[in-house]
């Protein structure tokens, strides 16, 4: 009894605590050493029970006080991602520290804020960043450009798209830096990205194929499997891109178009004549020419010339051709057939007819932009499917259900209550109330006591003779029913006697 008793004591207990107890939620995940020690610090200040997991990298505490400790420790600047960031310039003294200090103060900064937007990007857990920003000597003409390393540590596995973007990020905040100079290592020292301009360009190219594709797989298996059902077609298109930049200059000439742009006209005359006259000084004076004999001429000449300069019609067209192109689309269409009931109600498969195929053939030319230039080719065919139609999804749960907004957690907690309140019921039928009845039963019954043996033979002798008395009694007992019982038989044969007798008992006095 003492045994069952303090078993029972001890999962009522279990049972009230584990009730009592506030529901646990993750507060933080993936927490340094450091901001797991402030914040212990912090909720042991305001006296808050928690529980630590993970090494104490994951810190659960009560559900209905989460939200409000988030946005307390926020005020806080926790957590701060294990990692120093311009804070440390709150609490530094200015006057005492040197340009060198300071240097460094703002290096380690700048590469402590970088690692927490990097750990805010999806899938990457942590984050270390070096960055190498070197002076200009003096007297040098070129400057050195900075560089810059990245560790991180991810769940699965980056995309192209992230890489990219995390080197832009880091370029974009540091003076100077291109993102060619940054370098991507993960935690099982893979190389991410290295630097190299032609790798990147690549990697530019596959995604923007990829995406490609994927968008006109989706496209045209979207309008296949609106004719012939959901998921009885398969799409499978592929893309040949061409990455190489062209950059193509041509002059033409147009010799109809003419177009004057310059003139130039030129005369020249000259005459020459015969004196006969002496030759005096008077007669060459200028003034004395008109009083002389004009001579007769002798020789005349005049001379025309007339240059033009004429422009031809000149067209310059310089065309750039980006990279990315494409060169070719091939797409392979596996449609399923039909399914039919027969007499026997079994389903039986059927082809589909040839003509359907073509108009499936024209939607999916429609949807890819078909070019027979290009070289595109399309094939649909009409094959049975192994597996069975795909099942259609299943609906969001509506009802009460989806009107509380019940979690996976608070399910669990009511299954878990459940269950306990299942474990208390079967314990209180099974075990306490047999329990409680043979106690009951032996308080009814007065323990003997402990008697010697003048007393044992006594009360033998006096539970003899009560014995002897109830036997007495019992038999009277008898005696007296069955008179009683002849007494009424003699009244239901003789009621006129029986009415005259109890009529003389009533007259007679009373003693």
């Amino acid at each position: 009894m003492v045994a069952v008793t303090t078993a029972l004591m001890g999962f009522f207990a279990f049972v009230i605590m584990r009730v009592t107890t506030p529901q646990m939620t993750t507060l933080f995940t993936d927490l340094s050493t450091e901001d797991s020690s402030s914040i212990i610090k912090d909720l042991e200040r305001q006296a808050i029970p928690f529980e630590l997991r993970n090494e104490g990298a994951l810190i659960l505490v009560p559900k209905d006080k989460v939200t409000r400790l988030r946005m307390k420790l926020a005020e806080s600047n926790l957590p701060k991602g294990g990692g120093v960031g311009y804070e440390i310039f709150d609490k530094s003294d200015a006057l005492g520290s040197t340009s060198f200090v300071q240097n460094i103060n703002h290096l380690r900064a700048l590469e402590g804020e970088l690692s927490r937007t990097i750990r805010a990007i999806d899938r990457i857990q942590a984050a270390r960043v070096h960055l190498v920003l070197p002076e200009r000597p003096l007297f040098s003409r070129e400057t050195p450009e900075p560089s810059a390393s990245i560790v991180v540590r991810v769940r699965g596995s980056l995309e192209p798209q992230q890489i990219r973007a995390i080197r832009h990020v880091v370029a974009s905040a540091v003076n100077g830096l291109k993102p060619q100079r940054v370098s991507i290592v993960d935690e099982g020292g893979r190389l991410l990205a290295d630097g190299a301009g032609k790798e990147a360009d690549i990697a530019v190219g596959e995604e923007r194929r990829t995406a490609f594709e994927k968008r006109m797989r989706s496209e045209v298996e979207a309008i296949v499997s609106s004719v012939v059902g959901q998921g009885r077609a398969r799409v499978q298109l592929t893309a040949d891109f061409d990455y190489n930049k062209v950059t193509q200059t041509s002059d033409k000439f147009d010799p109809e178009g003419r177009v004057l742009r310059s003139s130039q006209t030129r005369e020249e005359s000259a005459a020459s004549a015969e004196n006969s006259g002496q030759v005096t000084v008077n007669n060459e004076l200028p003034g004395n020419q008109a009083n002389s004999t004009a001579p007769a001429a002798r020789d005349q000449s005049k001379k025309s010339e007339e240059t033009n300069n004429y422009e031809i019609s000149r067209v310059t067209k310089t065309e750039v051709t980006e990279a990315g192109r494409v060169n070719r689309i091939s797409v392979a269409v596996l449609v399923d057939g039909t399914y039919t009931k027969n007499e026997k109600g079994e389903m039986v498969y059927q082809d589909r007819s040839k003509e359907q195929l073509d108009r499936i053939a024209a939607l999916v030319r429609s949807a890819i932009g078909f070019d027979q230039k290009r070289g595109d080719q399309i094939e649909v065919v009409n094959l049975r499917f192994a597996e069975a139609p795909a099942v259609p999804p299943v609906a969001e749960p509506s009802g009460l259900l989806g009107m509380l907004q019940f979690t996976k957690d608070d399910v669990m907690y009511v299954i878990e209550l459940g269950v306990m309140m299942l474990l208390g019921l079967v314990v209180l039928f099974m075990v306490i109330r047999p329990l409680v009845k043979r106690i009951l039963a032996a308080e009814v019954v007065p323990a003997a006591p402990a008697l010697t043996d003048a007393s044992a033979e006594a009360e033998a002798a006096a539970l003899s003779g009560a014995s002897q008395l109830i036997d007495v009694a019992q038999v009277q007992g008898q005696v007296h029913a069955q008179a009683v019982h002849r007494v009424g038989e003699l009244a239901e044969r003789n009621p006129n006697e029986t009415a005259a007798i109890v009529r003389q008992w009533l007259s007679e006095p009373a003693e």
